[in-house]
Formats: structure tokens, C-alpha cells, sequence
């Protein structure tokens, strides 16, 4: 029988907007038990969460009228891992160019929304993420953002070709600019999984 410091752990999926159904899909083949989350006391069950891509706006007006975002601040300094894609991280960080919309603002990274232009400017490109094994990453971006700069605290994982930051980490916060549960590729969501479990135990 497992023991709960064995047992898969139980990572939320952020299921108010956006691709969260993949993201559901990488995470049991990566290990975890995944579960939706639009509530506070679902988030209160979670050994740690993933908010997908989709409209970072409507993101954040959601989890304040669901009354979301401040107990999810409140897990992030507790030390919950949260694992951002696109829009995701575009709601993890600190700033992103003095826009005005609900942010989670608990990574210290600045962030340009659709920074690549409209859909037709979406694209895919081989990526070499820092510390994923196998070879390069398939990386899909749609109406993606970037990171422009980034904390001392921040480690860089992956940059496209001319220099821009498209994946970061932070202590247990790990935000992508591009979709990777687009590529069915479950590498960084092991990752995660192995992040998620650490932390718990």
C-alpha cells in the first residue's frame, strides 16, 4: 500500500479558461493525480496547480469573482509550486509593462503580452529547455508573451534564437511562454510532478 509520502501527488489544474484539459492529460502521464479547480476549497485540497494558456484578462477577472486570487496568493507564499503557460505566466508575474488587470504578481519576472502580434503571428520552433533530457522541446506559441527581464532570484531556462526569454523558474514557480501541452510533450510537466512531490514530502 502507498504511503502519502509515496502516493502520486494531487496537482490542480486552474479550469477557468483555456487549455486545461490537456494539461490534465500530461500531468496523469507524468505521475500526478489531476484534478480542476474553480474553487477556494478545491485549491485548498492541491499539492500544487497549473494555470493554462487562454486570456490572461478574463483569467484574472475570474479568479477575483470566484474569489480565487487571493487565496492563491496566499499557497504561493506558503510554498505551493505553480507551473504557468502563457497566459499562465503572464499571471504569475510581477509586472507586465503597467497594464492594468489582476495579476498574481509572485514572480519576479516582466512580462509583454502578445508580444509575437495577433493569431496569424502564432508559430512552432524546436527549443532547448535547460535541464529537460531527450533533446530539444517542440514549442508552440500562440498570441504568445515573452519575458523581458527577470529577477535575481529568476533562473533562465529556455531562450529563442535571439536572445528572448520564453521559460523561467523561481523557487517553485516555473512559467513558459509557449504551450507545451500543445506538443504533447510531458517533460516539463515531469518536472513539475518532481517538484510538486519534493516540496510535500
Amino acid at each position: 500500500m502507498a504511503t502519502p509520502s509515496d502516493a502520486a501527488p494531487l496537482i490542480g489544474v486552474l479550469a477557468l479558461q483555456g487549455a486545461f484539459v490537456e494539461h490534465e492529460a500530461l500531468l496523469a502521464r507524468a505521475g500526478a493525480r489531476a484534478t480542476q479547480v474553480r474553487l477556494p476549497a478545491e485549491l485548498a485540497t492541491v499539492d500544487g496547480l497549473v494555470i493554462p494558456g487562454g486570456e490572461s484578462t478574463t483569467i484574472g477577472k475570474l479568479l477575483v469573482d470566484f474569489e480565487l486570487l487571493e487565496p492563491l496568493r496566499a499557497r504561493v507564499r506558503n510554498g505551493m509550486p505553480v507551473f504557468g503557460t502563457c497566459a499562465g505566466a503572464i499571471m504569475l508575474a510581477r509586472d507586465i509593462g503597467g497594464l492594468d488587470q489582476p495579476l498574481l504578481g509572485t514572480m519576479d519576472i516582466v512580462v509583454q503580452r502578445n508580444a509575437f502580434g495577433r493569431q496569424l503571428q502564432s508559430f512552432e520552433t524546436d527549443l532547448k529547455v535547460f535541464g529537460i533530457e531527450g533533446g530539444p522541446m517542440r514549442a508552440v506559441f500562440i498570441r504568445a508573451p515573452v519575458i523581458r527581464s527577470v529577477g535575481p532570484a529568476v533562473e533562465v531556462l529556455a531562450r529563442l534564437a535571439d536572445g528572448t526569454i520564453v521559460a523561467a523558474r523561481q523557487r517553485q514557480l516555473l512559467a513558459t511562454a509557449f504551450h507545451p501541452e500543445l506538443a504533447d510533450d510531458d517533460r516539463l510537466h515531469r518536472v513539475f510532478v518532481q517538484d510538486v512531490r519534493a516540496r510535500r514530502n
